[in-house]
């Protein structure tokens, strides 16, 4: 049987570098993310993986961060049983299959609409589930969204994609039409970037990233509803122990060094 075929480009392409990292970790006998939503997906998807050059300490990052962020908005649930989640530029990512939440839930998933036409092949319907077709910055696609529900709102490798002045301006929209609730996401320095174009993935895929994070209190500033809460800890030393020589070396100098620190960030607010 012939594989779902893929025809993404630039940012959209990098969508299959977290997918590909994610079945890589779920595919380990220790696995921490056991996501079998995503080995499927991969095993089904006719493209080249090996162009992105995706290793065992990337998908092991990758499946770090997902773990982490899967833990904090099951918490957000088990709180607020009747809240929505929005997950922006969702990619191909299994994190409604993985949480399963409760039918009071109402999910988002938003992302271009080729993305989402590749989703509706690959995943299966449920209920209260809802895949929205649209660039995350065009503001219409909001009107869809309840606004009087508790609200989580989550932009998983989103952040460096966006047009630096967009990004504030996305997060400012959103805040102001929901009726509260918490705002999760990766951010990245000027640094960050940096080391983010060096990657390979990013390079095969010509992707570019632009809208760095320096003080997470900018965004208030932006957003006067935000409040920054703090970031979230993702490596554990028992993870990191999974991690080859020179990648934990990475991680030391990252948890050492202030300036490292900032490289790469998982930021909780609350509005």
């Amino acid at each position: 049987m012939a594989g779902e075929r893929v025809d993404l480009t630039g940012a959209r392409e990098t969508l299959l570098m977290t997918l590909y990292g994610k079945a890589l970790e779920s595919r380990l006998p220790n696995s921490l993310l056991q996501d079998r939503f995503a080995d499927e997906a991969v095993r089904r998807i006719d493209y080249d993986f090996s162009r992105l050059k995706v290793d065992g300490n990337l998908g092991l990052g990758f499946a770090i961060r997902a773990k982490t962020l899967d833990l904090c908005v099951a918490d957000f649930l088990a709180r607020y049983p009747d809240a929505i989640v929005l997950n922006l530029g969702c990619g191909l990512d299994t994190r409604i299959f993985r949480l399963d939440p409760l039918p009071g839930v109402d999910w988002f998933d938003v992302d271009y609409s080729e993305v989402i036409e590749l989703r509706r092949r690959l995943y299966p319907p449920r209920d209260c589930y809802h895949l929205v077709a649209s660039s995350v910055i065009e503001p219409d696609w909001l009107a869809v969204v309840p606004r009087n529900r508790p609200a989580m709102v989550l932009a998983e490798g989103l952040s460096p994609y966006l047009p630096a002045d967009e990004g504030p301006r996305l997060f400012a929209r959103l805040v102001s039409h929901l009726a509260g609730g918490e705002l999760m996401f990766d951010a990245y320095s000027r640094f960050g970037l940096k080391l983010m174009r060096l990657n390979p993935a990013i390079k095969a895929t010509g992707s570019e990233v632009h809208w760095a994070i320096e003080d997470p209190r900018e965004l208030e500033r932006a957003a006067p509803k935000l409040r920054f809460v703090g970031e979230i800890p993702s490596y554990k030393p028992q993870q990191g122990a999974r991690l080859s020589w020179s990648a934990r070396l990475f991680v030391g100098l990252w948890r050492l060094i202030p300036a490292m620190r900032k490289v790469g960030r998982l930021l909780r607010y609350r509005f």
